[in-house]
């Protein structure tokens, strides 16, 4: 069927707009008209000609997915059936990809599939932890209940993952920053004035000698720089995909002087988060524990968890293998063995997580804190070095004059 973009007016006299597949004008305004929307244009869409090459749609983000959970739990939550809400998402959806993702989903549910398995076939967007909440709150009948508490918890799940980008691009561009500011200096500034050096003669102080000893260097040899840095970026790529380079690696970053306290609360914060959510949603401990361990994003902390797991499966409790791990804190550990003990271990984790939560909060204004005098420092020292040994000839001159 065509599709066809329309715009009107709902009860509030709000405009709105969207795009609906029906087999004409008269069936776009007919169906707006159920959903008390009044038309004032209706138009065919025109075909795009770059709809079948993939790279050049649009992604679907995390943030599509949450606003889709939202606006799907409201719905469902007012009694709608969900072949009608999916209707619904997809006729108001303006992201394209997006858009046939939720059509292709409508269509598989009413050829006889749940919405779980339905999503399941799109694991970049709707990953383990989305869909075995789906199965849960579809079998419990309390699916408006468990997509709110998944919009929950990826909007948690972003602002966690934001906070550590945020506290890591600071000092990162700063470097980055400082590396091209000293590259320039060293390629471009430093040879004039070691050319006007030459012409005035006499030995140079030793601090200056270096500088354009360095620069000499780096001019010469810049290609092979380059090279190397490129084949260092590769490699370390290359060896961080092999299952003992993502051991080590994962390993080093929990044990870094600052950055590693505020990633192992954050890792912290996320399973706790996550375990909290599917355990109060229904989920067995197993499986959840399962898609917890593949959703961690560090290697250390998933085979801790999947030490749990073994250890639950061999009748042990979930607060021993934790401990025994030697990666989450004493707290925790002792807290979430109170939870089991009273048979409140999903709301136990779920105070266990606000309260990380608030902790990399505040790991993080300390972070920035601590990184701003310093990065200051040291691009002080770094450039002002450069600067105050290209000048020390001509102090030197002007003294003996």
């Amino acid at each position: 069927m065509p599709t066809f973009v329309w715009e009107g007016k709902n009860r509030n006299n709000i405009v709105q707009k969207g795009e609906m597949e029906a087999s004409g004008v008269d069936a776009v305004r007919a169906n707006l008209n159920r959903l008390r929307i009044l038309p004032t244009k209706v138009k065919k869409k025109p075909k795009d000609l770059f709809e079948n090459v993939a790279f050049l749609q649009p992604k679907v983000t995390q943030k599509d997915v949450i606003l889709f959970c939202r606006q799907f739990s409201t719905m469902i939550d007012a009694g709608l059936p969900i072949i009608q809400c999916m209707d619904i998402l997809h006729a108001q959806q303006e992201n394209a990809t997006f858009k046939k993702m939720l059509k292709a989903i409508k269509e598989q549910i009413e050829s006889g599939l749940t919405l779980a398995d339905s999503l399941k076939k799109y694991p970049k967007q709707f990953d383990d932890l989305f869909v075995n909440m789906v199965a849960a709150g579809e079998a419990g009948g309390i699916l408006d209940t468990i997509l709110r508490r998944l919009s929950a918890h990826m909007e948690k799940t972003a602002r966690l993952k934001s906070q550590v980008k945020g506290a890591l691009t600071y000092p990162i561009v700063t470097i980055i920053i400082a590396i091209l500011c000293v590259g320039v200096i060293l390629v471009f500034v430093i040879p004039v004035f070691e050319e006007m050096f030459a012409d005035m003669g006499g030995t140079l102080p030793t601090p200056t000698l270096i500088v354009v000893a360095m620069s000499e260097f780096v001019k010469s040899k810049i290609h092979w720089i380059i090279i190397g840095i490129v084949l260092f970026i590769f490699a370390f790529k290359k060896y961080y995909n092999t299952e003992k380079g993502k051991v080590f690696i994962d390993a080093a970053a929990l044990k870094l002087p600052v950055f590693g306290m505020l990633l192992r609360k954050v890792a912290v914060a996320n399973f706790t988060q996550t375990m909290g959510t599917m355990l109060s949603s229904g989920v067995a401990i197993l499986e959840a524990l399962d898609i917890v361990a593949k959703t961690s994003g560090n290697k250390t902390i998933e085979n801790a968890i999947y030490s749990v797991k073994s250890g639950i499966a061999e009748g042990r409790t979930m607060a021993d293998p934790l401990a025994e791990s030697g990666v989450f804190p004493a707290m925790v550990c002792q807290m979430i063995s109170v939870g089991e003990s009273t048979g409140a271990l999903d709301a136990m984790l779920e105070k266990i997580a606000e309260f990380y939560e608030e902790e990399v909060d505040q790991a993080v204004e300390n972070l920035t804190a601590l990184i701003k005098p310093f990065m200051i420092v040291f691009l002080g020292v770094v450039i002002g070095g450069l600067v105050v040994a290209m000048y020390l000839p001509i102090f030197k001159m002007a003294g003996s004059l």
